[in-house]
């Protein structure tokens, strides 16, 4: 009689429990490590407010949304040009 504590139908729930864990820290450290409005050292929090607005610019401006941002928007583009398009 060996029961199992964990089935197999809940794999997928910590699947995605572990992405969606795993995406929370990357953007935690993502956070602390490059956010110029982060001050973890005690010279840093010391200096007041910062005029940084080429700092905040790289932070907002990051890889993956120039990324996205640079890729086109429609989802079917086959079928966007059927309803103005007079040669279909």
């Amino acid at each position: 009689m060996s029961s199992r504590w964990v089935r197999a139908e809940v794999y997928p729930l910590f699947a995605t429990t572990g992405v969606a864990v795993g995406i929370c820290v990357m953007q935690l450290v993502r956070n602390i490590t490059t956010n110029p409005e982060v001050r973890v050292t005690k010279e840093k929090r010391a200096a007041g407010v910062l005029d940084n607005h080429d700092e905040g610019r790289r932070y907002s401006q990051h890889g993956v949304r120039r990324f996205w941002l640079s890729k086109r928007r429609d989802y079917m583009q086959a079928m966007d040009k059927v309803p103005t398009d007079p040669n279909k």
